[in-house]
């Protein structure tokens, strides 16, 4: 594991114990000093030990951009609102007063989806590769910006792309199989019963709050099979293979390179060897040891997230299923781009 996925986890686990703990110590009322002061220390854990750690785990190891602290004190906002004594939680009333501004973003973002969903049938009908590819080729050597928005257009046509077998039949083929959890049976199959309660929790426990914001969230929740179907059959069909000069690499949906040919400085077959964990602008992809590593001449953007945690990578380890026919492809595409 990556220090940088490394650094994510430790986040996410602070933030669950943090939320957790605060809620259940929290003062019903403020009769006494020791109940002030159990809300100070519970205030200080919101407001300045979880931004903190956000911003060393998320923005400085992470590499990403300073503005998105405000997601944590939104969050911390809104649990505060909801769980502080009501002689303080009113002061976190704006929290309450957002939620017709959120309804009519949610409302954007369902017509959002339902233009995506016919722009994106419309452009997929007729693609031979993933749709992210042409972003990446595109803006590559530009704006980091006009990158990460072409990645977030491309994704919905992403989506269909590869969840209906139909609109992925001149898709180039595949050279080996990276080992994917995502590519198994019972994944796809445990993901999709997760995203059906997800969708029917939402409503139950939404629906008391407003009617509308509960079929809106949890239509949207639902929506989400279809990216569990598209990233299943990439990940089962389509993780590794040549488009143009270019080798893509997709650690499913959620992460995915594209590196040109005339970048790899070398590639090797390796007999099953570790990578060492805090090895910097390395990335380990696959489930298991590495048994392909291919060096690269300069580094190229590994786009985790979905295209939106961009990292520097020049070394790449990667558990296949076949590594000697990964190997001996790439040397013969280097041979025959250099002839």
């Amino acid at each position: 594991m990556r220090a940088t996925v490394k650094y994510r986890l430790v986040f996410v686990v602070l933030m669950i114990l943090s939320f957790v703990l605060g809620v259940n110590w929290t003062p019903e009322t403020l009769a006494s000093d020791v109940d002030k002061w159990s809300l100070y220390l519970i205030s200080a854990l919101y407001f300045v030990l979880l931004p903190l750690s956000y911003w060393y785990c998320i923005i400085n190891k992470g590499a990403q951009k300073l503005w998105k602290l405000i997601v944590i004190f939104s969050l911390s906002s809104l649990v505060a609102r909801l769980s502080f004594p009501a002689e303080i939680a009113h002061y976190f009333e704006f929290i309450a007063w957002l939620r017709y501004p959120i309804i009519a973003v949610l409302l954007v973002i369902e017509l959002y989806l339902i233009v995506s969903v016919v722009r994106g049938l419309l452009k997929v009908r007729k693609l031979k590769g993933d749709p992210r590819v042409g972003a990446v080729e595109t803006y590559r050597e530009g704006d980091e910006k006009s990158l990460t928005i072409a990645l977030i257009m491309a994704s919905e046509a992403t989506n269909w792309f590869y969840s209906i077998p139909w609109f992925s039949r001149n898709h180039p083929p595949a050279i080996a199989n990276i080992n994917l959890n995502s590519a198994a049976r019972w994944h796809v199959w445990l993901m999709l019963t997760a995203c059906i309660v997800a969708s029917c929790s939402s409503y139950l426990l939404l629906v008391s709050w407003s009617e509308w914001a509960a079929i809106i969230v949890s239509s949207i929740i639902g929506y989400t099979l279809m990216s569990i179907v598209a990233n299943h059959r990439l990940s089962r069909y389509y993780s590794l293979y040549f488009m143009r000069d270019n080798l893509v690499i997709n650690n499913s949906l959620w992460g995915f390179m594209l590196v040109n040919i005339g970048d790899i400085n070398l590639v090797e077959e390796q007999g099953s060897t570790e990578l060492h964990k805090d090895e910097s602008e390395s990335i380990m992809i696959g489930r298991g040891s590495s048994n392909v590593t291919i060096t690269l001449t300069r580094p190229v953007i590994y786009h985790g997230g979905m295209g939106q945690l961009p990292e520097p990578i020049s070394k790449i380890h990667l558990c296949v299923d076949e590594p000697h026919k990964l190997v001996t492809a790439i040397k013969q595409s280097k041979l025959s781009i250099a002839a």
